[in-house]
């Protein structure tokens, strides 16, 4: 069942010029309406790529469907889309996509940005190489975002990752894998990656996802948000499943672009060793 949305507070940034709106559940949504600018197909995106993240474990906000009622819509100032050539139209009621703003009701520290003593101290700075691997199997064509935040009596920060939009190549729902697409902008998150094992455990979860999970993720998604084409869904899920083995292969491929992001991974090269030597080896006679 969705929440219903029963107050209108603000306009957010962002290219979705989605709403802050309040639920009926007492929280604080984030929502990116059906008419938005980007494209329908984004609802969809965010929430299947926000429920695949949660299921192999990171942080990111939770993720619902929200209504929105034609009476709010009308009695709302704000909830309109600007469009070019100063025009506007009114939100589009009906089921959107909600996000749970993070920081909640409570008034604090939620930033965007950290400077770099900072952020080499969030508390889950080691998730962002998890995202990767989520983001390059989703074949996020965006920067990939986040927002830090930090409770009362806190010192460190924690990363909660935002807008799984672009996932999926936006509307278009390919995979035009580029070696630069979906990852953070600043090299300081994948400092500490030293191998594969840097990957984990998220990276094993994509891989050995069963096919059910994706299916049911699927299946939770309004067909109005993808225009009731479920031959298309169909196919999206399909190439997800046939992705999981890609996932090693498109990160080595960031790892050895010119950004040099991954520093402290030291790649193993093979030695070769003398013919004699390789026999005693073989033989189990060979001792260091």
């Amino acid at each position: 069942m969705a929440v219903l949305a029963v107050q209108a507070i603000r306009r957010m940034r962002g290219g979705a010029q989605s709403q802050l709106m309040l639920g009926a559940d007492g929280n604080l949504w984030v929502v990116k309406f059906q008419n938005n600018p980007q494209h329908l197909r984004v609802l969809a995106n965010e929430l299947i790529a926000t429920r695949l993240a949660a299921a192999v474990g990171l942080t990111v906000p939770a993720s619902d469907v929200v209504e929105v009622t034609e009476w709010l819509v009308a009695n709302s100032p704000e909830m309109h889309v600007e469009l070019p050539r100063n025009g506007r139209e009114r939100y589009r009621a009906g089921l959107q996509f909600g996000s749970r703003f993070v920081g909640g009701l409570m008034p604090g520290q939620v930033v965007d940005y950290l400077p770099e003593p900072q952020l080499q101290e969030v508390r889950n700075l080691g998730e962002f190489a998890g995202m990767l691997c989520l983001d390059k199997w989703a074949g996020n064509c965006n920067g990939r975002q986040a927002v830090f935040e930090r409770r009362p009596r806190e010192r460190r920060y924690r990363a909660s990752f935002i807008d799984q939009g672009y996932c999926f190549n936006g509307g278009e729902w390919t995979f035009p894998d580029s070696l630069l697409r979906g990852v953070y902008q600043r090299n300081t998150v994948y400092a500490g990656v030293t191998g594969w094992e840097s990957f984990e455990p998220w990276l094993s979860r994509i891989e050995a996802m069963e096919a059910g999970t994706l299916w049911e993720i699927a299946e939770e998604v309004p067909p109005e948000w993808y225009g009731g084409d479920t031959a298309t869904l169909e196919r999206l899920v399909e190439q997800m499943l046939m992705r999981r083995q890609r996932v090693r292969e498109l990160i080595g491929m960031f790892r050895d672009s010119d950004r040099r992001p991954l520093p402290m991974w030291v790649r193993r090269e093979t030695v070769g060793v003398q013919e004699e030597f390789a026999k005693l080896g073989e033989a189990g006679k060979f001792v260091m």
